[in-house]
């Protein structure tokens, strides 16, 4: 398949250093606004739908949805809307899952926060992501095995409205950090609708504090894995029409086990 000029040359010398580097890369305007607007609106239409008495899932999710007064956090979105399939394979977002993680990434997980008020529950405390406490057999030196990628479809561009909160680095500490000591060295990520921020899943990270007047969270996560790793609880929780519907591009990101008939998912 002929790359698109948003896909070729990416990512640069200059994004893998940082990458590398500081364990996230944040691109911004990645996501056009159309785009935006569109997974917006489909994101509502599935807060509105769980959120339903009558609401019924085929499978029982492996992370329950958290749906408060006015907060919400969703899981498991492939199957709700067209365009939370289409960002799975999103080409220009692909060249970054490619050159920076694995050519034949498998899907790990999909959710989403959607938030305007500051009392309610917004996420973890400070954590790496994986399986057995954040891939700790792994100690000290966590690889690179979850590629985590947050779209942003809310104005984020200031700080303290639960922005992403990331310690640049931390990846690559040989020691735990003490998160009562205010985490030093953490940022807050701030950017407009359609930033998409990448990272490593042995960064230290956070949902920051939701303090601003007005503020709003609304970012749509998704996680990768390498083909060889079954530390996914999301695939097989997809009913069988859904799967066996997946076109032969997208069922790739799949583990075989999970079609029927079986299929060899590895090459």
């Amino acid at each position: 398949m002929t790359e698109s000029p948003a896909t070729t040359g990416h990512p640069t010398d200059a994004e893998r250093f940082l990458f590398d580097t500081n364990g996230y890369l944040v691109l911004e305007g990645f996501l056009p606004e159309s785009l935006v607007d569109s997974l917006n609106a489909a994101l509502a239409r599935t807060i509105a739908r769980r959120r339903d008495p009558g609401f019924k899932r085929t499978h029982e999710p492996a992370f329950a949805d958290r749906l408060g007064k006015a907060n919400a956090r969703v899981m498991h979105l492939l199957a709700e809307d067209p365009l939370f399939l289409d960002i799975l394979d999103y080409e220009p977002m692909m060249a970054y899952v490619h050159g920076l993680f694995n050519k034949m990434p498998h899907l790990h997980s999909t959710d989403a926060f959607y938030e305007i008020e500051p009392e309610e529950y917004h996420g973890q405390g400070w954590h790496t992501d994986g399986i057995q406490d954040g891939f700790r057999d792994f100690r000290p030196h966590v690889p690179l095995l979850q590629f985590k990628i947050g779209y942003y479809l809310s104005d984020m561009s200031e700080p303290d409205q639960g922005n992403l909160n990331l310690v640049p680095g931390s990846h690559k500490s040989l020691v735990e950090p003490d998160a009562e000591d205010g985490m030093p060295g953490a940022v807050q990520i701030c950017g407009r609708p359609g930033t998409a921020v990448l990272f490593h899943n042995g960064v230290w990270h956070s949902a920051g504090p939701f303090t601003r007047r007005g503020g709003k969270r609304v970012i749509l996560y998704y996680g990768y894995e390498h083909p060889w790793m079954l530390a996914c609880a999301e695939q097989w929780r997809y009913d069988k029409d859904f799967l066996n519907g997946l076109t032969p591009a997208r069922r790739r990101f799949f583990h075989g086990f999970v079609f029927d008939p079986p299929e060899y998912r590895w090459g």
